[in-house]
């Protein structure tokens, strides 16, 4: 029991209400993982952790996918952590940004610090001396 129901997540991702007959091995790639965060809502959890969403997915599935956990997040029903290797979409989904290498945090804080900090970001991917 909870806010998310079938209608609910089916609104939020119209693609799998059209293809609600299908088996997911026939879905394309955007629609599979659109299913994945479905099946988890459907639980309706209070923390939901994503692993590298994004990956290999078409830019328009993408900007489809962050407008969606944006709606996701800004209902305050769950808690959201994001593990992600674009600092574009990571910074702008989250409040809070940890950033880990080979296992040790190496930047703990708020994400808008790191959004206009270019120089900051290249230094923590190791693009830049420290």
């Amino acid at each position: 029991p909870g806010d998310w129901t079938v209608p609910r997540v089916v609104e939020m991702f119209p693609r799998l209400g059209e293809r609600l007959g299908s088996y997911g091995n026939q879905l394309s790639g955007g629609e599979q993982q659109m299913l994945a965060i479905a099946r988890a809502l459907l639980g309706n959890p209070k923390l939901m952790l994503m692993d590298e969403p994004f990956e290999g997915l078409a830019p328009l599935i993408v900007e489809f996918l962050v407008q969606s956990i944006r709606r996701i997040v800004a209902t305050g029903s769950m808690s959201l952590l994001l593990v992600e290797q674009r600092v574009d979409i990571a910074l702008d989904l989250s409040h809070r940004c940890i950033v880990m290498d080979r296992g040790r945090e190496v930047h703990v804080g708020p994400s808008d610090a790191l959004l206009d900090d270019e120089a900051r970001i290249a230094e923590l991917m190791g693009l830049a001396a420290h």
